[in-house]
């Protein structure tokens, strides 16, 4: 293995580690936030506040974790793979779906326009869990 095949795989998992870091807590926040009364104005301007920082450190990572791992796909050597390289990919675009989907959700909690309960946000929250977990799987087992 070369060198910058060896750098780019480290660099791909600090950077997936990192977005699955704001994946497992935004969601948290948001349970924070449905969990509010009407009153704690004070405490949803900062939860509001924590939650679009964070949603914004996470879209540069996530797209760096994106691009470092094209990057072995295509031009380092992971080639076009087995049935296990196409699962993963599949639930990448997934989790890409998921982070944009947060990111809608918090513009909904901005606007005032959160429908669901802080239990539907604590079961939500455990979808990238669910999907980490699958990922490393294929990726140690490549069962197909």
């Amino acid at each position: 293995m070369t060198s910058s095949y060896l750098w780019t795989k480290a660099l791909h998992i600090v950077f997936v580690t990192s977005w699955f870091a704001g994946l497992f807590y935004l969601p948290r926040i948001f349970v924070n936030l449905a969990m509010l009364g009407p009153d704690e104005v004070a405490v949803r301007d900062r939860l509001l506040l924590m939650a679009r920082k964070l949603l914004r450190f996470m879209g540069p990572l996530a797209g760096l974790a994106v691009g470092f791992g094209l990057w072995l796909w295509l031009w380092l050597g992971e080639g076009i793979g087995g049935g296990w390289m196409h699962a993963k990919l599949t639930l990448v675009l997934l989790l890409v779906g998921y982070h944009h989907y947060c990111a809608r959700l918090l513009r909904d909690f901005e606007a005032g326009r959160n429908t669901r309960s802080h239990v539907w946000y604590r079961w939500f929250n455990e979808v990238p869990v669910l999907v980490l977990l699958l990922v490393v799987v294929l990726v140690v087992l490549k069962p197909f």
